[in-house]
């Protein structure tokens, strides 16, 4: 089973917590202070730490270093977002304002409970733990468990020769651990070409990839080399090849399998040693299934694959790399030192990041040179905080954006609702039995903020007493 600890000072608090998580199969020890849970409790012992920000004697911060790679979840008010946001800067996994969900709570645990695997499994009996991984391969930054599986196979796949499918989303940094893993192997010192096969044209990809002789076709005035032969020797990295044309696919396939290639119009062939990696965004084997892709292809470059997570699921490497971002920005621009403000960072962290980490790279290069300040709001890295907030509600209750909903003949009407439609739908059915308070909290915006969308939305307010006469008479009726 499970072990969590819990750390609050607040009696009906922990013991409410304690409840909670039995409920749902953990099993639970607590402790009121920093110091009474680390004079009567293993820490390294337990799979993830609950703890209050503010607790007596030393803040719930000190057990992120004195429990090891035990993951500390810590619990903050509404009105400490700084404090919870440096929690973060010095460890914490996570935070989650109090008072919380019950169902966000639950949610919280099973998530960072799933991404960080207890250390004891890992650690030897006596305490000791194993090697650490490193944090960062030739210019990648991340330390969730996934990053830190990409690095342990970038060190494992580099030094062979064999061909490397990287999978992953679009601005990931496909790209960057092709250039790692060919900097990492023996033809290091050798060339590198890269090849996005989306951008050629697809009546100029062969000749661009196997080049071709004089008089080959109308306009071949004179023999050129193709990319696959000026990598000799080196690696060639071809990305997006789940948008190489069929023909092209043919001819890359009698390459990988004999080790030569034929120019366009060419009688003889050459013999090449090329280093293949492959990157797509795309299910190259749904593609395949439906002879849109080569079978026989696919079975060649899906040697060794590397998978790239993205940005969405990186937790606290967000921050980080915001913040890394920042700091390269403002340097490259001859800015003054610049930091995220307390919004901008809860925008970062909640933000969804179709683009990944390119998209991020773009939004923190924009903010530095569109800000006047020394800090940096989330409207300068254009996100709307109302709106992720709101979409994070739809989304904790199952329902799918209409911009990404797919198109069937049967869905939930809900879900070709807009933001502003879905704000103007909960509040209408929620209104009668939550407080003004109680709405912007579980929409995640401010009470001045839930009043000016109420007005420029044109959605009445009930009139004071209606909501609470229910509540008083649901009370009585306990």
């Amino acid at each position: 089973m499970l072990k969590i600890l819990v750390v609050e000072d607040e009696t009906v608090i922990r013991t409410a917590l304690r409840r909670l998580l039995e409920r749902n199969g953990y099993q639970v020890s607590e402790a009121g202070s920093v110091q009474e849970a680390e004079s009567s409790q293993e820490l390294e012992e337990f799979d993830l730490i609950i703890s209050d920000l503010r607790l007596p004697g030393a803040p719930g911060t000190d057990l992120i270093r004195k429990a090891g790679d035990v993951p500390v979840l810590i619990m903050t008010s509404y009105a400490s977002l700084r404090s919870a946001v440096d929690s973060m800067r010095m460890g914490a996994v996570d935070y989650i304002a109090k008072p919380f969900d019950h169902g966000d709570m639950i949610a919280a645990v099973q998530r960072i409970i799933a991404d960080h695997p207890a250390p004891r499994q890992t650690g030897s009996k006596d305490g000791s733990q194993s090697q650490p991984k490193a944090g960062q391969v030739a210019g990648i930054t991340g330390n969730c468990p996934a990053m830190q599986t990409l690095f342990e196979h970038i060190r494992k796949v580099s030094p062979t020769d064999s061909t490397v499918l990287v999978l992953g989303e679009t601005g990931t940094g496909k790209e960057i651990v092709a250039r790692s893993v060919h900097s990492h192997s023996m033809r290091g010192d050798k060339i590198l070409i890269s090849v996005n096969c989306a951008a050629i044209p697809d009546t100029l990809i062969e000749s661009e990839l196997f080049g071709y002789e004089k008089g080959a076709f109308t306009g071949a005035n004179a023999s050129r080399m193709g990319l696959i032969e000026a990598a000799d020797g080196g690696t060639l990295f071809l990305d997006e090849i789940g948008e190489l044309p069929m023909e092209a696919q043919a001819r890359l396939l009698r390459f990988i399998q004999e080790g030569e290639i034929r120019r366009i119009g060419s009688v003889h062939s050459r013999k090449v040693n090329v280093r293949l990696i492959c990157a797509t965004h795309r299910n190259l084997q749904s593609l395949a299934a439906e002879g849109e892709f080569r079978q026989d292809l696919f079975y060649r470059i899906n040697v060794l694959q590397l998978s790239l997570p993205p940005l969405r699921e990186r937790g606290k490497d967000i921050l980080h790399l915001a913040e890394n971002m920042l700091q390269a920005q403002t340097e490259r621009l001859g800015k003054k030192t610049m930091r995220l403000s307390p919004r901008a960072i809860q925008a970062i962290t909640t933000y969804q990041w179709p683009g990944n980490v390119r998209e991020l790279e773009h939004a923190i290069e924009r903010a530095v040179i569109l800000s006047d300040s020394s800090e940096i709001d989330n409207e300068a890295l254009g996100i709307d905080l109302e709106l992720v907030n709101i979409n994070r509600i739809r989304g904790q209750q199952g329902i799918v954006p209409a911009a990404r909903t797919p198109s069937t003949g049967n869905h939930d009407p809900l879900e070709d609702l807009s933001l502003e439609d879905y704000f103007q739908r909960f509040v209408l059915e929620h209104q009668d039995s939550m407080s003004e308070t109680e709405l912007a909290q579980k929409l995640g915006v401010s009470r001045k903020c839930l009043w000016e969308r109420r007005q420029r939305l044109g959605i009445p307010r009930n009139r004071p007493g209606v909501a609470n006469a229910g509540r008083k008479s649901a009370g009585r009726g306990k």
